[in-house]
């Protein structure tokens, strides 16, 4: 009866399914193909089950996606992962969970998805015509992946119809985009825009949809929102690591006027310092990464949301959440700068000390008293633990390939191939313009960035990555000092 766990769970292996590229990233060859065997022989999908959209699509879709490249990959770059006599069954079941979930994006007057569906009987009647700009417009790698290795255009057009049609929503004054919105009326609902909860990966997968499949409107996209963002949603001084004033933050606005909302931060917006990483931002990445770090130090975890005002948490639990952990690991890949392996052993240190239960980790209840619940969610085995391995093992084969892996919202790790750079499709949308140039990966130019990767100099890599003036500011500012 408990709506938020189940239609999370959705009673089909959900942890088994999410894990299955974490074995593979940490060269676990046995236990990845007796995993894969255990979906196969047991994981069925025709259930009468409500599940999100949204979580089925970036847990389970995902995740037999990634598990099915990995063992048909004829380098096998993670040791041998091949199962004997694999006949593509784990690209079966995830056409089969879509197919499933395709019911959602029918009877919805602008092709944004109902939230929710019924594996067996499709859309509840009881269904809200509600859902968030994150759930709805975050579904284009997943759906892209399938379509393109299935040749079946059905399932890219539909999460790209989405996307387009949340992206024409967006406010004519500001340029932003709320956080909850009607599929039905295209109304906006709820009028936040912000970086976190309900917003944070539809920013995240304009970016990847275009460094997956190279179209090129994906990056304009992404460009254009970056630069709105950057206009209305951050304050502090300009510059991170010099000047005057408060430290850069991104806060919550009014879609519409760029007016403050509230005064506090969610967890999931440790994403973004990530996100920035991947676009070039480096020293805004730093700086914002170093806010969402001082609040761990302070509690020994991020508790999921915190009000900057106060200086206190507002919601103070902690699922084991990956996001810091994720900006922690792309900056020391950026900066190669010891002191976020630093970071990553206080966050493992952490985990092991408040974290730790007898059969696996628990989410803290709260994050002062640190009490836990009886509840790990799939996310801290296929996201948590995958990103800590990989900070600290310099000889991963991921590291080795040359940025030839990119990961999903959920984890997941798809190889950058030309195979996702052609579709075999002329029109993704039909009555549209076909636009058929194509950039190759290394053309990336994202606007309004102040920094670059291989701009970091020798000497930066081993002082602290942000002066200790405002490290202090920002220990202040979260009331570590």
């Amino acid at each position: 009866s408990n709506l938020n766990i189940n239609d999370v769970l959705g009673n089909y292996s959900l942890t088994l399914i999410d894990a299955l590229d974490t074995l593979a990233v940490m060269g676990n060859s046995s236990e990845f193909q007796k995993a894969v065997k255990l979906v196969i022989d047991t994981v069925s999908f025709d259930k009468d089950s409500t599940v999100q959209v949204f979580e089925a699509t970036i847990r389970v879709l995902g995740s037999l996606l990634s598990a099915h490249i990995i063992i048909t990959d004829t380098k096998q770059p993670f040791g041998d992962m091949t199962i004997k006599d694999y006949d593509n069954e784990l690209l079966h079941l995830a056409h089969d969970l879509a197919v499933r979930l395709l019911p959602a994006f029918e009877n919805t007057k602008t092709g944004i998805p109902y939230p929710r569906v019924n594996l067996k009987k499709g859309v509840p009647p009881d269904s809200h015509n509600e859902t968030c700009t994150a759930g709805a417009g975050s579904l284009l790698v997943e759906f892209g992946i399938l379509s393109r290795l299935l040749g079946d255009s059905t399932f890219e057009w539909v999460a790209r119809r989405a996307v387009k049609a949340l992206w024409s929503l967006r406010s004519n004054n500001t340029g932003l985009l709320g956080n909850v919105v009607n599929i039905q009326t295209g109304h906006w609902v709820g009028r936040q825009s912000g970086l976190g909860a309900g917003s944070d990966s539809f920013y995240e997968y304009l970016l990847k949809s275009y460094i997956l499949f190279g179209e090129k409107e994906d990056l304009e996209m992404f460009n254009a929102a970056y630069r709105n963002i950057q206009n209305h949603l951050r304050r502090g001084r300009e510059a991170c690591n010099e000047g005057e004033g408060d430290p850069p933050l991104y806060v919550n606005v009014n879609m519409y006027t760029g007016q403050l909302m509230n005064t506090w931060i969610d967890s999931l917006q440790a994403f973004f310092p990530g996100l920035q990483v991947l676009i070039g931002d480096v020293e805004d990445a730093i700086c914002l990464h170093a806010f969402y770090y001082a609040i761990w130090k302070r509690y020994g975890a991020l508790p999921e949301r915190y009000n900057w005002q106060l200086q206190a948490p507002d919601v103070p639990f902690y699922p084991l959440r990956p996001e810091l952990v994720e900006s922690t690991y792309l900056l020391y890949q950026a900066t190669k700068n010891p002191f976020y392996l630093h970071v990553g052993m206080d966050i493992l240190q952490s985990l092991e000390k408040y974290t730790k239960a007898k059969c696996g980790y628990a989410t803290l209840h709260h994050v002062v008293d640190k009490t836990k619940e009886d509840r790990m969610e799939s996310f801290f085995l296929s996201e948590t633990c995958k990103y800590l391995y990989l900070l600290f093992d310099e000889e991963n084969p991921v590291h080795k390939s040359g940025n030839k892996f990119m990961f999903t919202t959920e984890g997941h790790i798809v190889s950058v191939d030309e195979r996702f750079r052609t579709s075999l499709w002329d029109d993704i949308l039909p009555g549209e313009e076909e636009s058929s140039e194509k950039t190759k990966p290394t053309e990336l130019k994202a606007a309004n960035f102040s920094s670059n990767c291989n701009r970091v100099p020798d000497e930066r890599r081993y002082l602290l990555p942000l002066k200790s003036n405002y490290m202090r500011q920002i220990d202040r500012m979260v009331g570590l000092i």
